[in-house]
């Protein structure tokens, strides 16, 4: 199963306290950049999560999509980054649990 993170506009860099919010967790991503999301990767989805993009993000019919209401942490103290961070953590859990089943 793969994983894919893209926006239909994205910034020039990562937030910098999603980068420490997430290496909290040992998941690295110093090395990453933000990318735009292409018709190809919702083509080759099984799942598209939307966080609010509208009419920008393409749609495809048969596809299963989720549109999660989540705060955007620009601009946040570390504080709600995290929160940001455990909601989007328990909201993904739940998906695989959907998907594959619990365990």
């Amino acid at each position: 199963m793969g994983v894919w993170s893209a926006g239909s506009a994205p910034a020039g860099s990562i937030n910098p306290r999603v980068v420490e919010a997430m290496a909290e967790l040992g998941i690295d991503l110093s090395r990453e950049s933000p990318k735009p999301l292409t018709d190809g990767a919702v083509r080759a989805a099984d799942v598209v999560i939307t966080m609010g993009c509208g009419d920008a993000c393409p749609v495809y019919p048969g596809k299963r999509y989720l549109d999660w209401q989540v705060d955007d942490p620009a601009g946040q103290p570390i504080e709600v980054v995290r929160r940001i961070r455990d909601d989007i953590r328990q909201r993904i859990a739940a998906l695989l649990d959907d998907l594959l089943g619990p365990g």
